[in-house]
């Protein structure tokens, strides 16, 4: 049966799992109701069923560190190209002039994009700003949080410098901000900054999601975090992190047991921390990409996300998670099973929302694509994709080609061998 979005789902028949299994999945409002070999007889619920053979099903996607504040504004800002420095002063000098119904517009846009694309759930860092209007973005994103309820989960998190007075933090919180960001390592003293954020957090009884060591060398805040929020019960969460890339195994071993013990999670952001890493770097450029690999190994937990989209900090972007997975496996060296992991469970997992994917019992957070293996999704990454949040389908693309066909009744030339005259 065809159906249009939004609508409720009791079925997907046909579809192939990671494992390569054919089976039926059966979904109860957002609830995965159970898993069977196709063909077998499912338990009746409420909804439309799709029949959806030649598909793989797997955990719908999630970013877990967006900017949607400041996604699709390059062409707008045209800044040049270069380095986190560069970046910052671009934006900064452009949000002078932000206005709420065009940020609504743009992180509209870049949320739809990414719905599309199978992610139901974002977290957005949003800019306190420079000015007389320190919430501009704010409003901006609240409004569209409010606008995408029932089709995907979104969650703010404050960024605010170290000029960023505390009160202007509190005012974002008020407005509907729910997380505490920033980014320490930035600040003429890191630490200081660092314990200021984790105690406006505290005080609010919210939890933290830092910029942390977001270059290859330079200030070592993650360690100082991990110290200052081990035994919290709040969400708390790094990222990029690529500091750790440089760092000697026996020194990554000894941090990674200290974040372990604080329960942070590391989210590496591949897109964004290739492009702006390594700038001045004559040869033997650096990849710039948080070891979660190995911090895995180690016992932490572990996301990626694909960060910025077509603004200052990231010209390109494709609003994909599977983009992101397919960066790890090229430039992280992750094998494409650990790499869709980090764009989907693991980043759920360091987002604190519940676990979803093909499994009877999990959140019905569902991405259906079409593709005979989990290699083939992460390679292809086709556009022919169905998308389900909560038990509805929310998103379906589908993909036409027309190619001239190929006749085999042409006959092949080859050139006559040559002769001596």
């Amino acid at each position: 049966m065809s159906a249009v979005p939004p609508v409720s789902i009791a079925a997907l028949r046909g579809v192939r799992l990671a494992s390569g299994d054919i089976v039926d999945i059966a979904l109860d409002g957002d609830t995965v109701l159970a898993v069977v070999p196709a063909g077998t007889p499912l338990p009746e619920t409420d909804g439309v069923v799709l029949d959806l053979p030649g598909y793989l099903v797997t955990a719908a996607g999630a970013e877990p560190h967006a900017h949607l504040d400041k996604s699709q504004s390059w062409d707008a800002i045209r800044p040049p190209f270069g380095d986190l420095e560069r970046a910052i002063e671009s934006w900064h000098a452009f949000a002078l002039t932000l206005d709420e119904d065009d940020t609504l517009r743009r992180a509209r846009s870049t949320a739809l994009r990414m719905l599309a694309s199978g992610i139901t759930s974002v977290r957005t860092h949003v800019d306190l700003l420079r000015g007389e209007d320190a919430l501009t973005g704010v409003r901006a994103l609240v409004r569209l949080r409010a606008e995408l309820a029932g089709v995907m989960d979104l969650e703010l998190v404050a960024l605010g410098g170290p000029t960023v007075a505390d009160e202007v933090f509190e005012a974002a919180l008020d407005a509907g901000v729910d997380l505490v960001g920033g980014a320490p390592h930035l600040a003429d003293d890191p630490v200081a900054d660092l314990e200021r954020l984790v105690a406006l957090a505290r005080r609010r009884d919210v939890g933290l999601d830092l910029h942390t060591d977001e270059s290859l060398a330079g200030a070592d805040t993650l360690a100082a975090y991990a110290r200052a929020v081990t035994g919290w019960h709040r969400p708390r969460t790094a990222g990029h992190c690529v500091r750790l890339s440089m760092m000697p195994a026996a020194d990554l071993t000894a941090l990674a047991e200290q974040v372990r013990t604080a329960d942070i999670g590391v989210i590496a952001l591949p897109i964004t921390n290739l492009y702006l890493q390594g700038w001045d770097a004559e040869h033997a450029v650096p990849r710039g990409i948080a070891p979660i690999g190995r911090l895995k190994t180690a016992g932490v937990r572990v996301a990626a996300g694909a960060d910025n989209v077509r603004d200052p900090f990231n010209p390109v972007g494709r609003c994909d998670h599977l983009e992101t997975a397919s960066l790890l496996v090229s430039a992280g060296h992750l094998a494409p099973e650990d790499a869709l992991e980090a764009v989907t469970v693991g980043a759920r997992d360091v987002m604190g929302l519940p676990f979803a994917g093909p499994v009877a019992g999990a959140r019905a957070e569902l991405l259906a694509i079409q593709a005979d293996s989990l290699g083939e999704a992460v390679a292809f990454a086709t556009a022919d994709r169905v998308v389900i949040h909560r038990g509805r389908l929310v998103s379906r693309t589908r993909v036409a080609t027309e190619t001239a066909a190929l006749s085999s009744s042409v006959p092949t030339r080859t050139a006559a061998p040559a002769t001596a005259s």
